[in-house]
């Protein structure tokens, strides 16, 4: 039996790196994530590490801050026509309070305790932030498979750290083409995959 994939999108984070560190701007429509093909990626990740050849689709929540008692409806619609499982979450605790931290950490920390119960899993989280190095920490020591969607030069020094004990990083832009325009990013390129003809 496959190990399901599940993949964990903290939504703010990912649009708030976008927006303030690789565009310095606000997003346009078009700048932003094809979630349909980050989900496609997840699901050939899950297929190739199937024994068969062909795994579980990928079970996506994508953690959304409904604090102020609103939910962008359109974009909840959309989501759920992507397969996506939206998870709304509201805090009590005032604006400082990461309801959506919170609510990934405890989600990891959920499938850590099935892990280490003898389940199997692959584990996908898209954000760049180090607030869940313990979840991660404890979900790879456990025998879980996990992975990270970020832009590679924005990611957690502590998270990134963890890719020598076998966390697999993968590129929004480069691994999983969740774009359909080039951003504007200044990053580090393996001389095998340099392209000089995207420079001239």
């Amino acid at each position: 039996m496959s190990a399901p994939t599940y993949l964990l999108v903290d939504g703010e984070n990912i649009d708030a790196t976008l927006g303030m560190s690789v565009l310095g701007r606000r997003p346009e429509p078009e700048e932003r994530p094809r979630w349909d093909r980050v989900l496609s990626y997840c699901d050939e990740l899950s297929d190739a590490s199937a024994e068969e050849g062909e795994g579980e689709d990928a079970r996506a929540l994508f953690f959304l801050n409904a604090t102020s008692g609103h939910m962008p409806m359109g974009f909840v619609q959309a989501l759920l026509a992507m397969d996506y499982r939206p998870v709304p979450l509201a805090g009590s605790g005032g604006p400082e309070e990461k309801v959506v931290d919170v609510g990934i950490q405890r989600t990891l920390e959920a499938l850590a305790g099935r892990v280490e119960a003898g389940e199997q899993a692959h584990v996908l989280l898209g954000s760049h932030d180090g607030d869940y190095v313990p979840q991660v920490e404890r979900l790879m020591e456990a025998g879980a498979q996990v992975g990270v969607l970020c832009f590679r030069e924005y990611l957690s020094s502590q998270l990134a750290s963890l890719a020598e004990r076998g966390l697999t990083v993968h590129d929004l832009e480069a691994d999983v083409r969740a774009f359909t325009i080039a951003l504007p990013r200044v990053r580090i390129i393996p001389l095998e995959e340099f392209d000089p003809l995207a420079f001239l």
